[in-house]
């Protein structure tokens, strides 16, 4: 089972930014699962919320803001932590160590997805990074995208714990995913993480903190663990 580390290792670093993902690598996670989404001005960057009011205290919205704004936002301050600032997808792929897992969500709410899906697609093929790239997604059409994209990049489908189970794991699962199904990690059943594993899909479970817990879902045969404490994981389940 391999430990991507949550937004970076966030429980020690401000989720998203550069100084997350390198704590991942000092903490020694296999990879890193992070947020990808279109700005204003058109770049990729890395960021979870649709507003910057949790993240920095302020009203923009990233789907509206460019990038130049963007970067003028303190991301860190707000979280407990020294100043930062949002990157670009492309920055965090080039700072990534080679042998990382690279877990790509893609966030996007909306119909259209202002070329999310195509921008991530060209932005790992032109860096050769297919083989340890993994795109998710809560929403199918994103996917779909991607697939027409870049049909050899693997991808997973994030099932929502508010929407109904049977449809999001038993039809849009099948349609969408190539590679891994992501569910909720107290959705995650030894009954339904065998029934994944003999379709061909790897599990990739979000977000586990409790050792506890990470040990049982090893045990289900778990695929990859998300987590926000990379190094207190890896040493518990020595």
């Amino acid at each position: 089972m391999l430990l991507l580390a949550h937004r970076g290792a966030s429980a020690d670093a401000p989720e998203n930014t550069l100084d997350a993902f390198q704590e991942a690598v000092a903490q020694g996670a296999d990879g890193v699962e992070l947020d990808a989404m279109v700005c204003g001005s058109g770049e990729v960057v890395v960021c979870h919320d649709d507003f910057l009011d949790r993240l920095a205290g302020l009203p923009w919205e990233v789907r509206t803001t460019p990038w130049w704004k963007l970067q003028r936002a303190d991301v860190g301050s707000r979280l407990g932590f020294a100043p930062a600032r949002i990157p670009l997808l492309e920055d965090v792929l080039d700072a990534l160590p080679a042998h990382f897992l690279v877990n790509i969500e893609l966030k996007c709410d909306h119909f259209e997805d202002g070329g999310l899906a195509h921008k991530v697609a060209r932005l790992v093929e032109d860096r050769q990074l297919a083989d340890r790239v993994v795109i998710s997604s809560f929403n199918p059409l994103c996917l779909f995208r991607m697939a027409a994209a870049a049909p050899s990049l693997r991808r997973g489908f994030l099932i929502d714990p508010d929407k109904r189970w049977g449809i999001q794991a038993h039809a849009v699962t099948p349609l969408v995913s190539s590679h891994s199904v992501h569910p909720f990690h107290e959705q995650c059943t030894p009954e339904r993480v065998e029934g994944w594993l003999h379709r061909g899909l790897r599990v990739a479970v979000w977000t586990v903190d409790d050792a506890q817990r990470a040990r049982e879902l090893r045990e289900m045969g778990v695929s990859y663990l998300i987590t926000n404490t990379p190094r207190a994981l890896r040493e518990a389940l020595l």
